[in-house]
């Protein structure tokens, strides 16, 4: 079995891989559906699969000891998840779910940690996407800490654009004010005020991205660091 074409391999890190090393690994991947709200990990428990999404947007989440959750980072079809498989870890470290439905190529764990033991290319380019992630991770606290709901929304609109095909984004209200950890009448008045400016357009469980250049203005330093960084890691790999 040959596996999928790299040439139309629609998860960034596969497609980056040079072809010899992708070869070698093509036949293990299987292509799957990845529902909206389909779980792929939970905290404490083994890690049975990884997954290489295509298409729709993973999150991984994080729960206090008392029960709050919010939402400490994104996926789509640039990364893989969930990340613990890269430190050699059994069980994963967060709860990550499908917030946006789409697809992905799933290989079993042992096979994720052979290629990353015997590929010299395929665990460098793992690596690379964590620390890129890593620097999401660290700007989402940032965010949290010193911009309002207005900015921290418009950040999160910009980063699940870069993950959708079009500029539709089905999403409602109350699911936006838990990954942001804020009340749900706060995401309800920060997309008025987004669509007020023209930005979006917002209807019941959908939001529309009508003019990106001026809503990136708006994020202002919110938004952008994250995604120069993973370009800069990405580029001249091999």
């Amino acid at each position: 079995m040959s596996g999928p074409l790299q040439s139309q391999m629609k998860n960034k890190l596969l497609a980056l891989l040079p072809p010899e090393d992708y070869a070698s690994i093509a036949g293990a991947l299987e292509h799957i559906d990845l529902p909206r709200g389909t779980i792929l990990a939970k905290v404490g428990e083994p890690i049975e699969h990884v997954y290489f999404m295509t298409a729709g947007i993973g999150s991984l989440v994080t729960t206090t000891p008392e029960g709050h959750r919010a939402e400490a980072g994104i996926f789509g079809y640039e990364g893989y998840l969930p990340t613990t498989a890269m430190a050699d870890a059994e069980l994963s470290s967060h709860d990550i779910g499908v917030q946006l439905p789409g697809g992905a190529y799933q290989v079993d764990y042992q096979t994720f940690r052979r290629w990353m033991d015997t590929n010299r290319s395929f665990s460098r380019i793992v690596l690379r996407s964590i620390e890129a992630f890593s620097v999401q991770l660290a700007h989402t606290a940032v965010s949290n800490a010193v911009h309002d709901v207005n900015q921290r929304l418009a950040r999160w609109l910009l980063m699940c654009h870069d993950r959708v095909s079009g500029n539709e984004i089905a999403l409602t209200h109350h699911f936006i004010s838990q990954m942001l950890a804020v009340r749900r009448p706060s995401v309800t008045t920060s997309l008025q005020i987004l669509e007020g400016e023209s930005f979006i357009k917002s209807e019941r469980g959908l939001i529309t991205i009508r003019n990106r250049p001026t809503l990136e203005e708006f994020a202002h330093d919110a938004y952008g660091k994250p995604e120069r960084e993973y370009r800069r890691l990405m580029k001249d790999l091999f």
